[in-house]
C-alpha cells in the first residue's frame, strides 16, 4: 500500500467555515474579554478548543437514531447500549449520564467527603473541580517523565507507583478510591502502558482500595498499547479495551470523546457495593437509570459510536494525525509533548514564547496569538487552568504551560493540517509581539472557562 495514510471515510456532508480577517478577530476577541471560550464558534476558522462532542457522527449512527426510543423507563434503546458497554467492559452495571461530568459528579458524590485524598496519574480540569467542591483533595502522581514535554518515553501517562504506595501508607485511610485517566488528557494526551494499569490495580487492592478508571479516551488508550507495548501488537483494540477494563472495579466515561457521539456519558460498575447510592443521585439530579438525561436517540447513537470508535483503521489514522501535526512543529523548531497523543498535539509554549513570565499567562496568550492570526481556536492547559489564586491574592502555576490543539474526530483534512502549521510558523516568527494577560475577573473553581482578561 501507499505511504500516505488517507481519511478512512468519505464526506457526505458539509458545512461552510465563515473565513474572518486579523482585525475582525482582534476585534472579537477584545469582545470576548479574551477569552476564546466566549467567541462565537461561527467567529472561528479551525475549531480546536476541544474534541469533546464536536466531531462529525456516522451514517450508521445517523440511521440509529431513527430506531431511537424515547419511552421514559425500560426503552429498547437502553439495552441495547447496555449491551455494547457489558461487551467491551465486561461490567455488568451501566449508569448513563449526559455527559462526562455529570458522571463525576454522581460517583464522587455517592463515595467521597471532605479531607479524603483521591490519588490519579493526572485529574483533567472537571474531575479536579467535581473532588475540590466536595473538600477532596485530587493528588496528581504522574510519572516524572509525564512532565517533561521534550522527553520521549511510550507512555509518559503512567502512574508512579512508588510515590502512589508511599501516599497509601502514609494516608490509606483518607482515600476511598485510586484513580487512573486514559489516556492521560492533562499531560500531553499520553497513554497509560497496560503494565502500569495492571500493577496499579494490585497495589490497590492490596490496600483494599477500588480502581476507578476515566475512560473517555479508552481506545485511543487501547491502539497505542497495540502499537508500543510488547505481547499487544496481534491483539485487536477491543480486546486490548476488554483487558484494561478487567482490571478496574469502575469507569466514569465522557461518551463525547471515544464514543463519537455528540453528547453523553456513563458510569459502569462492577460489583453492586456503590449501585443503590449511584442510582439513587442519578434520578435525583439527571433522570431515570435506564435514561439518564439523554433521549433515546442519544443512547442508540453511542451503541454504535463505542464500535466505531475502536475500529483499527480509524484509531490507526486518528493517532496519525496528531504525529502528522508533530511533524510540522517539529520542522518549525516549535516544541510539544512527545510522543503526539491520540486527540491533540500540545504545544510547549516556552519554546515559542520563552522570554514571557509567567505571571503574563504565556499559554493563554499563545492561545489568543493562534485565533488573531489564523482564527485557530485552541484551549490553554497551564497556569489558568491549573493554577489558583490564593486567599491573600497570590497565584499558584502548573508546571507546564501547554497550549492543546484537540480534533474534533472524522472532522478536518490534511489541508487544514497544513494551513494551521503555517499559522503556528507565522505566529512564532512575530513572538516578540504577542501580548500577554492578566485576570480582572474570575470564578471560584474552572476559572478558565468564563475569567476575564486584559492586556498587560
Amino acid at each position: 500500500m501507499p505511504r500516505t495514510l488517507i481519511e478512512p471515510f468519505r464526506i457526505k456532508s458539509i458545512e461552510p467555515i465563515r473565513v474572518t480577517d486579523r482585525s475582525e478577530r482582534l476585534r472579537l476577541l477584545e469582545e470576548a474579554h479574551l477569552n476564546v471560550f466566549k467567541l462565537r464558534a461561527e467567529d472561528v476558522l479551525l475549531d480546536w478548543l476541544t474534541d469533546s462532542g464536536t466531531g462529525a457522527m456516522s451514517a450508521e449512527q445517523w440511521a440509529a437514531i431513527m430506531r431511537g426510543d424515547e419511552s421514559y423507563a425500560g426503552a429498547p434503546s437502553f439495552f441495547r447500549l447496555q449491551s455494547v458497554v457489558r461487551e467491551i467492559t465486561g461490567m455488568q452495571h451501566l449508569i448513563p449520564t449526559h455527559q462526562g461530568r455529570a458522571a463525576e459528579r454522581i460517583l464522587f458524590a455517592s463515595l467521597c467527603s471532605a479531607g479524603q485524598i483521591v490519588p490519579n496519574n493526572c485529574h483533567f480540569d472537571t474531575t479536579r473541580a467535581n473532588l475540590e467542591y466536595l473538600g477532596v483533595d485530587a493528588r496528581d502522581l504522574v510519572i516524572a517523565e509525564g512532565l517533561q514535554p521534550a522527553l520521549v518515553h511510550p507512555f509518559k501517562g503512567n502512574i508512579d507507583l512508588d510515590r502512589l504506595e508511599a501516599l497509601l501508607k502514609s494516608d490509606g485511610e483518607r482515600i476511598p478510591f485510586g484513580m487512573l485517566t486514559v489516556t492521560n488528557n492533562t499531560g500531553g494526551g499520553q497513554p497509560v502502558s497496560m503494565a502500569n494499569i495492571r500493577a496499579c490495580a494490585k497495589l490497590l487492592h492490596a490496600y483494599g482500595k477500588p480502581l476507578v478508571m476515566d475512560v473517555c479516551r479508552f481506545a485511543e488508550n487501547a491502539m497505542f498499547i497495540k502499537l508500543r507495548e510488547p505481547g499487544y501488537a496481534d491483539k485487536s483494540p477491543l480486546e486490548i479495551a476488554q483487558e484494561m477494563f478487567s482490571l478496574a472495579d469502575a469507569a466514569t466515561m465522557s461518551a463525547k470523546k471515544d464514543g463519537m457521539v455528540n453528547i453523553g456519558g456513563f458510569i459502569v460498575l462492577r460489583h453492586e457495593q456503590w449501585l443503590e447510592r449511584v442510582r439513587q443521585l442519578e434520578i435525583l439530579w439527571e433522570g431515570y437509570p435506564t435514561y439518564g438525561g439523554l433521549a433515546g436517540r442519544d443512547l442508540d447513537a453511542l451503541a454504535v459510536g463505542l464500535k466505531e470508535g475502536l475500529d483499527e483503521d480509524y484509531l490507526r489514522y486518528r493517532l496519525r494525525t496528531a504525529e502528522y501535526l508533530g511533524e510540522k512543529l517539529d520542522a518549525l523548531g516549535i516544541g510539544y509533548v512527545k510522543p503526539t497523543g491520540g486527540h491533540a498535539v500540545y504545544i510547549d509554549v516556552r519554546t515559542v514564547l520563552p522570554h514571557m513570565p509567567i505571571e503574563h499567562y504565556p499559554a493563554w496568550a499563545l492561545c489568543n496569538a493562534l485565533y488573531t492570526e489564523g482564527g485557530i481556536r485552541g484551549v490553554e492547559v497551564g497556569s489558568v487552568m491549573f493554577g489558583k489564586r490564593l486567599p491573600d491574592g497570590r497565584e499558584t502555576y502548573h508546571d507546564m504551560e501547554l497550549v492543546r490543539l484537540a480534533f474534533p474526530r472524522r472532522m478536518y483534512t490534511q489541508s487544514h493540517f497544513d494551513y494551521a502549521a503555517e499559522v503556528i510558523g507565522e505566529v512564532k516568527a512575530a513572538a516578540g509581539a504577542i501580548r500577554g494577560v492578566r485576570i480582572v475577573r474570575q470564578p471560584k473553581l474552572l476559572r478558565h472557562f468564563s475569567a476575564d482578561f486584559e492586556w498587560v
